[in-house]
């Protein structure tokens, strides 16, 4: 079998040129996810900009600016389109390079799988193994799903990359590869924990007193999981449990602090389950061929039924802003997109329904503006043409600085009230007059 593995895959070996060579102008392309992405193919796609045009790339969610979007700054040969904004593609979105592709994550498996055709698919993965595997590290997510609507798969090899074990679905086998790219080992993407304010280490204090000896925690990136996480690492609390849509680095300080076990999961029991990571070479050294962690297609960890079946899920995920009818945006301001629906969503409604379980929205009472002017997050009405990510049935848990409040079973005016006290003192008068004036109060 080796030997088999090892004659089909040096006929499947192709330079990067040579596969730049085969697309054709009107192509679709699957291109890369997170931190990943395959380096040399980009580069040798952005030399033939001139020769093509409407080659339509999606990504998720990427991390560094695509060479062959900086080769066409107007857009006339390639078109990108995101499917969970990051920095990078927000400041390209901005620009008119880049498109918002909507959609709830757990189901980004079932959209490509029914509406989507490509006809290539670009995958960063790690060498191939004994039994003729290509292991797609730390980006589960989407891919399998992509490589099963593509014509043609096409895989770049970074050895740097970790051995990360499933789970499911986080390889795919030489035998459903067309070809293969050998990379130039780049070291990866890292992105450095963000230092916590002094906001999220208030906020933090009071989600704090949520969570319970035994808990699945689902955490985010940013400052606010990173104090929660160390936090969580100082405290007498025991026997946690990861379920999470993205592993992080302050997930390892819990785990070699004895915080995490599993031992209390009634699913995937003892593993850490993730669908992608992003941090510094601390966690990719810790995934690498670390069988206390499992990776899955995002469709199993962000499905709110399988988040369900844990006992205890706590959740916790930022907004942009709430407004007194508790409607949650977390992924535009205004019109403008800045984020994505992404796994929120999902773990809020899959929190709520795990015995035990809480779905936390987070967010700061207030911001400045670019001109120092001081802004509420908690809002009579959302701005206009701000997009809802978690509608009012389905929010539970909302925290700021100035408090926790549960409003589940509460009517409008009861959660309005609750999240008037836990807004700025400085804008709690107004907001209760607006919240007479739209007639959520009588008196």
């Amino acid at each position: 079998m080796e030997t088999l593995n090892g004659t089909r895959y040096q006929e499947k070996l192709r330079t990067a040129a040579e596969v730049a060579q085969m697309i054709k102008s009107g192509d679709e392309i699957f291109f890369s996810e997170f931190v990943l992405r395959p380096e040399l193919i980009d580069e040798a796609l952005a030399e033939r900009v001139e020769e093509l045009t409407n080659v339509k790339l999606d990504g998720v969610c990427i991390c560094k600016v695509p060479k062959f979007i900086e080769v066409d700054p107007q857009r006339k040969h390639f078109i990108y389109s995101d499917w969970h904004f990051s920095g990078v593609s927000r400041k390209l979105y901005r620009q008119g390079l880049c498109s918002y592709i909507p959609f709830t994550y757990h189901q980004g498996p079932r959209v490509i799988r029914k509406y989507k055709n490509y006809d290539y698919v670009f995958v960063s993965a790690r060498p191939m193994d004994s039994q003729g595997y290509f292991n797609f590290g730390m980006c589960n997510s989407l891919t399998s799903a992509a490589i099963t609507k593509a014509k043609k798969v096409i895989v770049e090899i970074n050895e740097n990359m970790p051995h990360c074990l499933g789970g499911n679905q986080e390889s795919v086998h030489l035998s459903r590869v067309d070809y293969i790219v050998q990379g130039n080992n780049r070291p990866l993407l890292e992105i450095p924990p963000a230092a916590p304010s002094e906001i999220d280490i208030q906020i933090a204090r009071h989600i704090m007193n949520e969570i319970e000896d035994g808990a699945c925690l689902q955490l985010g990136i940013g400052g606010l999981p990173n104090v929660i996480g160390n936090m969580l690492a100082d405290s007498n609390l025991s026997d946690l449990g990861i379920h999470t849509e993205m592993l992080v680095d302050s997930m390892v300080d819990l785990y070699n602090a004895g915080k995490i076990t599993g031992n209390k999961k009634t699913t995937d029991r003892f593993k850490m389950v993730y669908t992608f990571a992003m941090g510094t070479k601390k966690l990719y050294e810790f995934l690498d061929n670390n069988p206390a962690c499992a990776s899955y297609p995002v469709n199993y960890t962000n499905d709110p039924r399988m988040i369900a079946t844990n006992t205890k899920v706590v959740a916790i995920n930022n907004a942009v802003e709430v407004d007194l009818f508790s409607q949650v945006c977390s992924e535009s301001s205004g019109t403008a997109q800045i984020s994505g629906t992404g796994g929120q969503f999902d773990f809020i409604f899959g929190a709520f329904n795990s015995r035990g379980g809480k779905g936390i929205i987070a967010l700061s009472s207030t911001f400045k503006d670019k001109n120092g002017n001081v802004h509420s997050r908690i809002v009579p009405t959302l701005k206009p043409g701000s997009i809802v990510t978690v509608p009012r049935s389905c929010v539970q848990y909302v925290a700021t600085e100035y408090g926790i409040v549960q409003l589940k079973g509460k009517s409008t005016w009861q959660r309005a009230e609750a999240l008037i006290g836990i807004a700025h003192p400085q804008f709690r008068d107004e907001l209760t007059r607006q919240a007479r004036e739209m007639k959520i109060r009588f008196d």
